[in-house]
């Protein structure tokens, strides 16, 4: 059996992925930036309770070529979960957008030259949503423009790496499918203890350094389901050339809500949630449809509130909380 790829595969996202696949039988290739952090995946991966022997461990790097051959070489299935993500916003756009779809194409260059059948990238809802639209009501047919006015440079680097994936892969892709997931606000149980952007929300919220949340409205995927969505995505002949939005049923969240959720079901662990939601106009809940995952891959998410509690409960677990958490 051929290994199937995973970039990324250190990361939230990743970590999930290959413990999943491993659990499923599959043997797995993944494409880490140093070797040095393969401790950390396969302690991961043991988290989620998969046996990691099935498990090989390559050196990969999104912003150079080297590696890539090799990474790819003898794998049928490619999930491309890497991404740069910022702590910040970057005052140069570029420190985001270059990487995210150099790294992107560099990847899907790889796949078709090493004929792997199928790619499976993980993009986002910001490639989809964050251009305003009349009745905020979003599926997979609806494009974030880049131009919008304002747009930070996350979700502009989110819908310009997407949009050249498909470019390239519709003018020369060659036998090699693309397949796209895009997920909203990634939450759920963390199998690493390195803190990414959406746990560590979660923890400030929970320590009490978050005293007032930002004013949102968005949609939530569990990171399980996340990594279910790829798995159904690579598997699906029908799915080939095609977005599929990853988002929780029932209607879209805000953060205040979600400090709420933790505060209601959570006890002495959230009492230092916050309870104010930063000052300004109400925003528009936005409508966001899984009916395409749901009907064509069979796929069925958590509900939100168990994502949830599930999310802070894995930093309680991991010790990730600090000594007063």
């Amino acid at each position: 059996m051929s290994p199937v790829l995973v970039t990324g595969g250190s990361g939230y996202v990743g970590t999930q992925l290959i413990a999943a696949l491993l659990r499923a039988g599959s043997p797995v290739r993944a494409a880490v930036r140093s070797t040095a952090d393969e401790g950390d995946v396969r302690a991961a991966v043991r988290r989620g309770g998969a046996d990691d022997a099935g498990l090989e461990i390559v050196a990969a790097n999104l912003t150079a070529d080297d590696g890539w051959p090799a990474a790819l070489a003898g794998c049928e299935e490619v999930h491309h979960v890497a991404s740069p993500i910022p702590a910040v916003q970057p005052e140069d756009p570029d420190e985001l957008i270059v990487p995210a779809r150099e790294g992107t194409l560099r990847v899907l260059r790889a796949a078709r030259g090493a004929g792997a059948r199928r790619v499976v990238l993980t993009s986002s809802f910001a490639a989809i949503g964050y251009t305003p639209k009349p009745g905020a009501e979003f599926t997979e047919d609806d494009w974030t423009d880049p131009d919008t006015p304002g747009l930070a440079p996350y979700p502009r680097s989110k819908a310009i790496a997407e949009r050249a994936a498909w470019d390239l892969m519709e003018r020369d892709g060659g036998d090699t499918e693309l397949v796209v997931v895009n997920p909203t606000f990634i939450l759920g149980p963390t199998l690493t203890t390195a803190l990414r952007s959406s746990m560590q929300l979660i923890k400030v919220m929970l320590d009490g350094t978050m005293r007032v949340v930002p004013r949102a409205r968005f949609g939530v995927a569990d990171v399980r389901d996340v990594a279910d969505l790829h798995i159904r995505a690579m598997a699906a002949p029908g799915a080939a050339g095609k977005r599929f939005l990853a988002v929780a049923d029932g209607p879209t969240t805000s953060f205040l809500e979600v400090a709420e959720t933790l505060g209601r079901r959570l006890g002495a662990l959230a009492a230092r949630v916050p309870t104010q939601e930063a000052p300004g106009d109400d925003l528009p809940r936005p409508i966001i449809h899984n009916e395409r995952a749901r009907e064509e891959l069979g796929w069925r998410p958590r509900p939100v509130e168990t994502t949830i509690v599930e999310t802070a409960q894995s930093l309680r677990d991991l010790g990730l909380l600090g000594t007063e958490g």
